[in-house]
């Protein structure tokens, strides 16, 4: 993944969006408007985390498991990860696992759509 999705209207929701969910975290994916590659953006909002410590660990652990499988993420499109109470919970592997799970199935509903059209 080349950078970060910084503007708020990046964030919207839109229709078409592909989404995944697991208890940890939901994944918003949607075409890219930039040639060079795919972004992703984090969601950890205050109200879900009232301290910033757990907000920052959620971020902390996000990012690790974004990296971990960026290979999994498709250059087409930009991901949106929000997390959910859960992930405070988690550890590592499990982590990686269901961001694996959600990044394949994400992949696999993106060229499916491609492929219909």
């Amino acid at each position: 993944m080349k950078g970060t999705i910084k503007k708020h209207s990046d964030f919207l929701i839109r229709d078409g969006d592909m989404n995944a969910r697991c208890a940890m975290f939901f994944v918003r994916a949607r075409p890219t408007n930039f040639p060079d590659g795919g972004r992703y953006g984090l969601i950890v909002t205050k109200r879900l985390f009232k301290h910033a410590v757990d907000r920052n660990r959620a971020k902390r652990l996000l990012r690790d498991w974004i990296r971990f499988n960026a290979q999994k993420m498709h250059p087409d499109l930009d991901y949106i990860f929000i997390a959910r109470g859960p992930i405070l919970d988690a550890t590592r592997t499990d982590g990686r696992t269901a961001m694996r799970k959600a990044l394949g199935y994400l992949k696999k509903l993106y060229e499916n759509e491609k492929s219909a059209k």
